[in-house]
């Protein structure tokens, strides 16, 4: 049962299931698809493609996205790549048919690009409604399906009124609507549509998925349900399934069927590449819409209404299975009158309801819940119907049709607070690094120069005696180079997703999008990383390349890949759609070897080419030795605090980010995250610097792991908060579940560890060398 989670103040974020009185219709919201017909008659159909040119409001947190006058494209589907599956988001084979008409040749599509503003950081994320054109996908290869969505027109056809008019909406065009894997809150493992014993499409083509989409875990596949646009439809018969509990296969089928409602799986539909939305009224009068619904609901043998079950006072008897096996389905459609008149779909929304059918053959979708006893033996018949209505709707644009989803997410405020919580932390870390650089250092370094120049006879104290041993290669050197490179590819991989992310490139309807770019960016930036691994242990005094440039290169993402493989063999073996198929396998690894290990080389080469980094100050022969230490300036104590305000301004975001991971909610606010990631990067690097400054007063040189380790023990914390998130807040049931979460968040930890090391490293290194420039050494 979704379950309200809530933080230590009490703030409502997943919201629970209606209550038994709450039958209210769901509000409708809308978006727009555009045809263009011929100047007069109607005997061919032209229907013009429009993208839409993107403007962010940022007057407050209501401020939407509106659509301007687009410009007119030609289809972007290939007509010489028959063999390639239809994606949701592609033209349906009546468009590109109407399309090929209208301009006469089908050949050469052109795709004109769509461009839009980011939204500044002030301005509120919840309104990433208008997507633009996904040109970042145009770099996957073909072989992972790139989609590109914000070129939508489809299933609506048009006619002459009679009058001489041609701006009427009529039926005939038919609606595909596509279902996706079906997943649950209470377990890891998502299950492809098929592995269920439900209505199975007679005919079409699954579409491809691209590589974020399939390392996810989603499968588009057909739906049975086919409708035509404006036809209304009432309790119409899909198909029946029948069992006999006496036969081992229908009980199997049954049984897991019974599984599933017990899990709380939830189905996920798609129309329009939009999803098919269970909206329904929870506490306080808020509407919360659900982009998935139950495949059913329990009663306990003690009475207890499980999860969907308290939405209707007819599911009370006890151990008994309730199946929705009737789905009331409303297209909303907003009809567009600016030139020529045409029609766009712009929500999908859906009630799920139970009917145990009189009349199977001829269902009227009356009388009491479709129930299954858990005791029930003999034959049972399940029929499974739909009702289809549109509804046309006049106010809300076609680029604005994910607002509904999105403003039902009560988090916007949340997310204020802890902007401010993060700016407090960083004012405050600015404030002592302002007055240690502009009091304390200042002062310091003045002195430390009058000194030297009046050949003052006393003797040297504070950060300036460690001159001579600040540049001394630490300890392994050859490991800390490789995490370095291995941050610096994660660090630029993670900026420029999130960049791209606020610009509205990955937004949720480019499915897949955010997990793509994210591996194509990663295999990319293999020079990088070769390159500064290669830098620094030169600059440390390292001889051994060849080993510095394999380890760089297979090391940490050979540690990712092995925990990635070991977790697919458990989706494989519990038969999840989550498990990743043998030839994406072999792609990524293609990738990996064949990209990114050769650019890594390449990196490596010029580093190691360029001369060693030039240090201010020339390194003594013999060691200084380090003075007894304080409790608090020991490097362990400083570790162990150094981590704490980072962890402090992401942890908010951290739980809306396993939010969408584990609990499957819809993850849209890019913009807060660029800014969290931005002041990040500044707290773990003025904590680093302050940390560091007080360890080379106490006259400890050691800084370079300590540096590391400082801003990267940050990722500790995110692995105690993840446990607890665990323990607290969800309801993952299962010895391969639990296994599959721990060992997914181990590989976050381990990206998330090289990634804020990396950045304390570099703040520390750029201190060191900067306060030791301006020092008069002798």
């Amino acid at each position: 049962m979704l379950q309200n989670v809530v933080l230590g103040t009490g703030w409502l974020l997943a919201p629970r299931y209606p209550s038994r009185a709450s039958t209210s219709e769901p509000a409708p919201v809308l978006e727009e698809l555009q045809t263009q017909g011929p100047a007069s008659g109607s005997g061919s159909i032209r229907i013009t493609l429009k993208p839409t040119k993107v403007t962010r409001g940022c007057q407050n947190p209501a401020a939407r996205v509106r659509a301007r006058h687009p410009e007119r494209v030609t289809p972007f589907r290939r007509p010489h790549a028959p063999h390639r599956a239809r994606h949701p988001s592609q033209p349906s084979a009546l468009t590109h048919q109407a399309l090929s008409h209208s301009h006469g040749t089908p050949g050469s599509p052109e795709l004109s690009p769509l461009s839009g503003s980011c939204f500044v950081p002030e301005c509120p994320p919840d309104m990433p409604s208008s997507f633009l054109l996904h040109t970042l996908t145009a770099w996957i290869p073909s072989h992972f399906g790139a989609e590109k969505p914000g070129i939508w027109a489809r299933w609506v056809t048009r006619g002459d009124r009679g009058d001489g008019t041609d701006n009427s909406v009529v039926s005939g065009a038919e609606i595909e609507l596509f279902v996706n894997r079906l997943d649950s809150v209470e377990s890891v493992l998502p299950y492809e549509y098929t592995a269920f014993d439900f209505c199975q499409a007679s005919e079409g083509k699954r579409p491809s998925e691209n590589l974020g989409q399939v390392l996810f875990g989603e499968r588009i596949e057909p739906s049975p349900y086919k409708f035509m646009f404006n036809k209304e439809e009432t309790c119409k018969l899909v198909c029946t399934k029948t069992y006999h509990t006496e036969k081992a296969e229908d009980k199997q089928k049954l049984e897991f069927l019974k599984k599933s409602m017990l899990l709380n799986y939830q189905h996920h539909w798609i129309v329009d590449n939009m999803p098919v939305t269970w909206c329904y009224d929870v506490e306080d009068g808020q509407r919360f819409c659900n982009p998935g619904f139950p495949i059913g609901c329990y009663i306990t043998d003690k009475g207890h209404a499980k999860d969907a079950c308290v939405i209707n006072s007819e599911f009370h008897e006890r151990d008994t299975f309730y199946i929705f096996n009737h789905v009331d389905i409303k297209i909303h459609y907003h009809v567009v009158e600016t030139g020529s008149m045409g029609a766009r779909l712009v929500a999908a929304k859906l009630e799920p309801k139970s009917f145990k059918h009189t009349h199977i053959d001829k269902p009227d979708c009356t009388g009491p819940p479709m129930d299954i006893s858990n005791k029930a033996s003999g034959e049972i018949q399940i029929a499974y119907t739909y009702s289809i209505s549109f509804k046309e709707d006049k106010d809300i644009r076609w680029a604005s049709r994910w607002d509904y989803i999105l403003e039902s997410m009560p988090h916007t405020h949340i997310q204020w607070f802890s902007i401010m919580n993060s700016l407090v932390i960083v004012l405050f870390l600015s404030g002592m690094v302002a007055m240690i650089m502009l009091r304390t250092l200042h002062k310091d370094i003045a002195r430390y120069n009058q000194m030297d120049s009046t050949e003052d006879a006393q003797e040297e104290f504070g950060w300036k005696l460690v001159h001579g041993d600040i540049f001394r290669p630490p300890r392994k050197g050859m490991l800390l180079s490789v995490f370095l490179g291995s941050g610096t590819q994660i660090l630029i991989m993670t900026f420029v997703t999130l960049f791209f992310a606020c610009l509205g490139f990955l937004s949720p309807a480019n499915r897949g999008a955010l997990m793509t770019c994210a591996v194509v960016l990663w295999v990319l930036l293999g020079t990088p990383a070769g390159y500064v691994a290669a830098r620094f242990y030169k600059s440390f005094g390292g001889e051994k390349w060849k080993t510095n440039v394999l380890l760089t290169s297979f090391l940490c993402p050979g540690i990712v890949f092995a925990d990635f493989f070991i977790m697919n063999l458990i989706l494989w073996g519990e038969g999840s759609s989550a498990a990743i198929p043998f030839g994406t396998l072999v792609a990524i690894l293609a990738l990996w070897f064949c990209i990114s290990v050769p650019l890594t080389f390449i990196g490596a080469y010029f580093g190691f080419k360029k001369n060693a980094i030039e240090h201010p100050v020339r390194t003594n022969q013999i060691p200084r030795q380090i003075p007894e230490q304080s409790f608090y300036t020991k490097p362990l104590p400083g570790i162990v605090m150094g981590g704490i305000l980072p962890f402090g301004c992401i942890f908010i975001q951290l739980f809306f980010i396993l939010n969408s991971i584990w609990s499957h909610q819809m993850y849209y606010m890019f913009g807060f995250l660029f800014l969290v990631f931005i002041i990040l990067v500044i707290t773990c690097s003025e904590a680093t610097i302050l940390l560091c400054y007080f360890h080379l007063c106490a006259e400890d040189y050691h800084w370079q792991w300590r540096s590391f380790l400082t801003s990267g023990f940050t990722a500790v914390y995110f692995l105690i908060y993840a446990i607890h998130y665990f323990f607290s807040k969800l309801q993952i049931t299962g010895t391969a579940s639990t296994i599959l979460y721990f060992g997914y968040t181990m590989i976050m930890v381990l990206i998330f560890f090289l990634f804020t090391g990396t950045i304390g490293f570099f703040a520390c290194f750029w201190f060191v060398t900067k306060i030791y420039s301006v020092v008069k050494v002798d």
